[in-house]
């Protein structure tokens, strides 16, 4: 025998919804299958759920293009970094710089190794140091790195750091977003099971067959097992073939 199956997809519980106030234009209250009670709570609950579910989606895929930027923007950051470092290290081996001059970016006189760079929080604290140093080793009268020099390193470190605590922001309210949404999506289940459960306790009556038939025109969905063989003519349910995805 099939079973009920609830919705599992918001597109699915939409329909569901939707549904119930199509068959309220088209019978009369008096004979409904459901409750007025019940249909203001869908009529209330709808238009709610339709935006959460927008406005989700869309939060999503802003924070999709904002992750892009700050990806491109982290790594132009390292890579400019890097190139100062390194131009530096090479100035030292040239003789054109002391070996003192790392420690004015916090790193050992005799030490060539570059920094880890790896993490954004690495990023953030080696580039703050390194210009911060670079910028104090200028104002002591010595020579300047260049190519890049630490005017154009600045540059790329504080995009990097505007579009990571953007990026932060966006990722923060989508978050607060999805947790609403899933809040609401809990509310929507039940609401739909109320209604389902004052469907079917309204055809109660008919026969196992008919009673489904009944409850079907009203959006139920019903799957029979693995071991059973549907009927020909079972009417389409809320569920396509294919499983939607949230």
């Amino acid at each position: 025998m099939p079973y009920r199956r609830l919705p599992n997809t918001d597109s699915a519980r939409l329909r569901a919804f939707k549904k119930a106030i199509e068959m309220r234009k088209e019978i009369p209250p008096f004979r409904l299958a459901f409750s007025m009670k019940t249909l203001v709570k869908i009529q209330a609950f709808l238009p709610l759920f339709e935006n959460a579910i927008s406005h989700q989606r869309q939060t999503m895929v802003n924070q999709s293009e904002k992750a892009k930027v700050n990806q491109e923007t982290t790594r132009k950051a390292r890579l400019y970094l890097t190139h100062f470092l390194k131009v530096m290290n090479m100035a030292i081996m040239r003789g054109e710089l002391p070996a003192e001059t790392r420690s004015f970016y916090g790193i050992a006189s005799d030490d060539s190794t570059l920094p880890s760079l790896t993490t954004e929080n690495e990023l953030v604290a080696w580039g703050k140091r390194i210009i911060d140093g670079e910028e104090y080793r200028i104002r002591k009268g010595n020579s300047p790195v260049s190519n890049p020099t630490i005017a154009v390193v600045k540059v790329r470190y504080e995009k990097f750091l505007e579009t990571r605590n953007h990026y932060k922001t966006i990722y923060r309210r989508n978050t607060e977003c999805v947790n609403r949404t899933s809040e609401m999506r809990q509310e929507a289940d039940e609401l739909i099971a109320l209604l389902w459960n004052e469907i079917e306790a309204s055809f109660s009556s008919l026969p196992e067959e008919e009673k489904r038939d009944s409850c079907e025109k009203y959006g139920l969905a019903y799957v029979f097992r693995k071991n059973e063989i549907p009927r020909q003519d079972l009417s389409p349910t809320l569920f396509g073939a294919e499983q939607e995805k949230q």
